[in-house]
């Protein structure tokens, strides 16, 4: 048996190991047909025999991004003004105008990543700001978390909000102290803004998912989870162009989707019984328990420091998401919940707890997402209850850490973005990048899991949260295949899995770890296709 494509090379990264060993990777179709010595490789090839040598150059098994957006990630990637290096409010409205004018056929000027905390007013943004530069063109610009926006008065008066209008649950018009609208939409108000802003004919949707294809090749990645993104979100779902995709041979990236746990179990069932081929999977459903700490609707166990009469909320009321995970539970259904305070992922966990006893149910590997301030108690249940803690490394460097904890208070710097601690107990974990709140790159998540380096590149937060080179990247690749139960298939190179794999410019097992950031991707293979190779 001769093979299409053999990928060889001295550092060969397999995940079985924990650490690289001189091997080739043998492709025949789209698997993996053995992983064997180079020597032995010559046996495999023929006439029509692709063959790929690499010396000191890591090879990976491809990357598993385990929670990411991507229609949103590639909204904000491609077709957005970008504001995360921004240092204040003046400087973030300037920067709106200059790409709005050289971008004259937008409708609407869609930005991300401004940040109050890394701007030395330390106070949300005024639409007076944008109304002076931009009058007559709505603008919505979301902050570095994706959980609140921005907009001026132009895009109010399209989205018909003014003083009297109601905040939607989990939602706040925030107003100032004569009742004004300030411009600034929290969590589901933002809703208001984007069914009217994301509403893109079919072209610009095509183009948003052939754009995040691109962009997930060039950086390695073969598989991800795309998670529903909230009621702000909505107006980008589309399925159905996911499978027009995948029935054309569209796709370069494997997509595992999961939309909103609802109690409509109906459509659930239809969805997983229609997606569900090698490329695109409906693989369960997903919410939000809360929201993010920085604005305080993260549901804690305690009130904030600086907003002593709030310990945040829960997005939907405690009994609903009891109920809705019980119901999906009983169905067979993997559940995903957003849960960043110690609160919110304690309810996650004991939603997950009662589930699991009321309908005797075993393996569905449950997900509680971000884990970002997690009280100890509740460290242990994560292996307990079999529940996959899904967390993203890069997120503790997304914001200073002062800004972070400022809120919650310092005593609690110990249980933010742990992953040591979960891994000691027992827990099983899988990375990602939430893209677009923070960039795709793989890389940039193994350097803060390996060296726990904070937002400024001056310090460790929580150094013995830092974890092995070899783990941080089998969680970005065993760890999302396991968690949609696909790790027979994927996430590791061997014999009888699909050829998905990446090769990068340098050996990361043997350079300093601040050097993983900068490393590049060369070449990409998923299903046995070559579909990146740099020039």
């Amino acid at each position: 048996m001769k093979a299409d494509l053999i990928v060889k090379g001295n550092k060969v990264f397999t995940g079985l190991q924990n650490q690289p060993e001189e091997a080739a990777v043998i492709i025949r179709g789209n698997k993996i047909v053995d992983v064997c010595p180079i020597e032995e490789s010559r046996a495999y090839q023929g006439d029509n025999t692709k063959e790929l040598t690499y010396t000191d150059q890591l090879i990976v098994p491809g990357f598993h991004d385990a929670h990411l957006h991507v229609m949103m990630g590639s909204l904000i990637e491609n077709f957005c003004v970008k504001l995360g290096d921004t240092k204040s409010e003046e400087e973030a409205a300037a920067k709106v105008k200059e790409y709005a004018d050289l971008h004259p056929e937008d409708e609407w000027i869609i930005g991300f990543g401004w940040d109050r905390n890394a701007w030395e007013s330390k106070q949300d943004p005024h639409k007076s700001s944008l109304d002076r530069l931009l009058p007559d063109r709505p603008v919505f610009l979301l902050n570095v978390e994706a959980h609140y926006g921005w907009v001026n008065s132009c895009a109010l008066e399209r989205a018909q909000i003014d003083e009297s209008t109601p905040a939607p649950d989990f939602g706040i018009i925030d107003k100032d102290e004569k009742g004004d609208v300030t411009g600034i939409l929290h969590e589901s108000a933002m809703a208001l803004i984007t069914k009217i802003a994301f509403a893109f004919p079919r072209e610009k949707q095509e183009a948003l998912l052939a754009g995040f294809l691109v962009h997930a090749a060039k950086y390695g990645i073969t598989s991800v989870d795309d998670l529903y993104g909230s009621r702000a979100n909505e107006a980008l779902d589309d399925y159905g162009l996911y499978k027009a995709f995948d029935e054309a041979g569209k796709l370069t990236t494997r997509i595992h989707f999961y939309p909103p746990l609802n109690g409509d179990i109906k459509r659930a069932k239809a969805l997983r019984e229609e997606f569900r081929s090698e490329k695109l999977q409906m693989s369960g459903l997903k919410q939000f328990v809360d929201g993010v700490v920085t604005g305080h609707t993260a549901y804690m166990l305690e009130p904030y420091r600086d907003k002593p009469d709030s310990h945040g909320e829960p997005a939907f009321p405690e009994e609903d998401i009891k109920k809705w995970v019980a119901e999906a539970d009983k169905e067979g259904f993997k559940v995903r919940l957003h849960a960043i305070g110690d609160r919110a992922i304690r309810l996650a966990l004991d939603s997950f707890e009662e589930a699991k006893k009321a309908n005797q149910t075993n393996d569905l590997r449950h997900a509680v997402e971000h884990v970002e301030v997690i009280n100890p108690a509740d460290i242990s249940r994560f292996q307990e209850l079999g529940v996959i803690a899904s967390i993203q490394p890069v997120h503790l460097a997304l914001i200073p850490a002062e800004g972070y904890l400022k809120p919650i208070g310092e005593e609690k710097s110990a249980y933010c973005y742990t992953c040591k601690t979960l891994q000691d107990a027992g827990a099983t974990l899988a990375f990602s990048s939430d893209f677009s709140v923070a960039p795709i790159n793989p890389m940039l998540g193994l350097h803060r899991a390996v060296t726990r380096m904070d937002y400024a590149e001056q310090a460790q937060w929580n150094e013995a949260e830092a974890i092995s080179l070899a783990d941080a990247i089998r969680y970005y690749t065993l760890g999302g295949a396991y968690g949609v139960h696909r790790e027979h298939e994927l996430g590791t190179l061997e014999k009888g899995k699909f050829a998905d794999l990446a090769v990068l410019d340098r050996d990361l097992f043997s350079i300093p770890a601040d050097g993983i950031k900068d490393a590049k991707v060369v070449l990409t293979v998923m299903d046995g296709k070559i579909v990146y190779q740099s020039e």
